[in-house]
């Protein structure tokens, strides 16, 4: 699969383990955005802001895909088409503006970014895709996303070297060809198998990846406890002159 040589030996065993337990939120339906998100108002969707205070860097064809009521934007901007070196910004809407609120140096696919993913093509899938799901080996952090713990299912493959060893301690799923409402791993594909899958926000190992975007842990820590589910939070992704068309 094309999210990394670890992600793919993770997501196959974890399918063949069976039967999935509960989510950390109490009587959550896998689903739904569970009873915290429920018991809070939802607020009312604000307005698009106008071109000359949109997320920046992001053009016209890229930032009519984002929903209108989104309110929170993780921008990933790679350095160029083939380059696994980029930097992931997060944005949120305060008024009709949008302001940066953190950045991290992150990584992408070791070969670049492609608007065409397919299994194994060691890019990442350029896009607009929503946020909803998340998890990892370590305890909940505090996450406003649906979070799944399970040391078991986000353990590192047998043999994985240091550097990777602490991957999917945190993790925050990408909706691309994936059922949203799932966990990270998930191995529906809605798209078929062939377009890959298992792309996700994970913590990063200093190199490219074989599809996911990964940040430094203090990133991860933040985006889950401040990406809202409420506030319909995006990923906005692909080198910079995508970005721009």
């Amino acid at each position: 699969m094309a999210a990394s040589a670890a992600c793919g030996v993770l997501l196959t065993a974890v399918t063949a383990c069976g039967a999935v337990t509960a989510w950390t939120s109490p009587g959550e339906a896998p689903g739904g955005e569970g009873p915290a998100a429920s018991a809070r108002p939802r607020p009312a969707p604000a307005p698009r802001a106008e071109s000359s205070s949109r997320v920046p860097g992001i053009g016209d064809r890229m930032w009519e895909r984002v929903p209108a009521d989104t309110s929170q934007v993780v921008v990933v901007y790679g350095d160029h088409e083939d380059s696994p070196d980029g930097l992931v910004v997060l944005y949120e809407r305060r008024g009709t503006g949008w302001e940066r609120t953190d950045g991290w140096r992150a990584h992408n696919g070791r070969l670049g970014w492609t608007t065409d993913h397919h299994m194994d093509d060691e890019r990442t899938p350029a896009g607009v895709f929503t946020l909803s799901d998340a998890g990892g080996a370590l305890d909940d952090p505090g996450s406003l996303l649906r979070y799944r713990q399970d040391a078991h299912a986000f353990a590192p493959p047998a043999g994985t070297d240091e550097a990777h060893r602490h991957d999917f301690d945190y993790v925050v799923a990408i909706d691309y060809n994936r059922l949203r409402g799932t966990p990270p791993y998930d191995w529906s594909r809605p798209l078929g198998e062939d377009k890959g899958g298992g792309i996700w926000l994970h913590l990063d190992h200093g190199d490219g990846t074989s599809g996911c975007v990964t940040v430094p842990e203090d990133g991860m820590r933040t985006l889950l406890r401040t990406l809202d589910p409420l506030r319909r939070p995006v990923v906005v992704m692909g080198d910079r002159e995508y970005l721009r068309g």
